[in-house]
């Protein structure tokens, strides 16, 4: 009888790829509600942005050395690789004294688009780790409903506020210097404040760290495509694929105090006869723009 359903909804998904796409169900709601992983084997498929996630893993809600933020949400899942990731994160801060971490959202059960959030984390190789220095590890699901994270950028925004320490950074550090993390998202602040104060001959592991708007509360840790995964597409250029093995620090302090907060004065263009399509966003997705494998991971037992 399962063989039976399966197939049907197989079906069911691949006559929905043959149907226009504005007429389609729209992706997020379809992952959005899957509640548990495929029974497959792990794997990520396409891209950070685009793609979806098989037999996936759940992060426990609590260890030893972390908690799970905004269970509500059901975001606690992930590529089998991020889940150690954080697990072994986790447990290195504690020689800077933080007793672990507070770990925001990962992945769906099965990836993809979500119905509200981030545009990325669906192949379960994104998570969004708290700057917010644990008091507790025994939290209660209501307690961790409550309680927000730390605002690390002034009001400002050319300097990090004052809920900014230097473990903080090193806590980014430790995470860089992981092989597994492609890259780091962060507030520019926040890079701004590690580039003043990294050692000067121990640089390089800056370069993964990015400036991004809206990550004043976490970082974004996002890792490479795990060995083996041959669908899942590791964003281009990596860090390591970077000729310069620069710190990324002289630019980001140029950029961002004069180009973006203060941006030179421009004479404008002129006017569109007729305005510009909206571009299309990961909430606007349907089946037919995901991996061809994401329709066997949603139809999965």
């Amino acid at each position: 009888m399962g063989a039976i359903r399966t197939f049907f909804t197989t079906f069911a998904l691949t006559f929905a790829l043959a149907i226009p796409a504005a007429a389609q169900t729209k992706a997020n709601q379809l992952f959005g509600a899957k509640g548990s992983p495929s029974r497959q084997a792990p794997a990520a498929y396409g891209e950070y942005s685009k793609g979806c996630l098989a037999g996936g893993v759940q992060m426990p809600e609590t260890g030893r050395t972390w908690q799970a933020m905004r269970l509500s949400r059901n975001r606690n899942w992930g590529h089998p690789e991020m889940i150690d990731f954080l697990g072994d994160l986790s447990h290195r801060v504690q020689r800077i004294g933080w007793p672990g971490l507070y770990i925001g959202d990962i992945s769906q059960a099965r990836g993809g688009p979500m119905l509200s959030g981030h545009a990325s984390h669906q192949m379960g190789l994104d998570a969004d780790v708290w700057m917010r220095k644990p008091q507790s590890l025994t939290l209660s699901r209501a307690e961790r409903e409550r309680i927000g994270s730390t605002n690390m950028r002034s009001a400002n925004q050319r300097t990090v506020s004052a809920n900014y320490s230097p473990d903080v950074g090193q806590v980014i550090q430790i995470a860089a210097l992981d092989p597994r993390v492609d890259r780091i998202f962060v507030t520019p602040p926040v890079k701004i404040e590690l580039c003043k104060r990294a050692n000067r001959k121990d640089r390089k592991w800056l370069q993964k760290v990015r400036p991004l708007s809206g990550h004043n509360t976490h970082f974004h840790v996002r890792l490479k495509c795990p060995r083996g995964d041959r669908a899942c597409e590791t964003q281009r250029p990596t860090v390591d694929d970077l000729s310069n093995g620069g710190s990324g620090c002289d630019e980001t302090l140029m950029w961002w105090v004069t180009d973006y907060l203060d941006p030179p004065k421009r004479t404008a263009p002129a006017k569109p006869s007729k305005p510009a399509p909206r571009k299309r966003g990961a909430r606007d997705y349907t089946m037919a723009d995901l991996p061809r494998q994401c329709a066997q991971v949603l139809s999965a037992p």
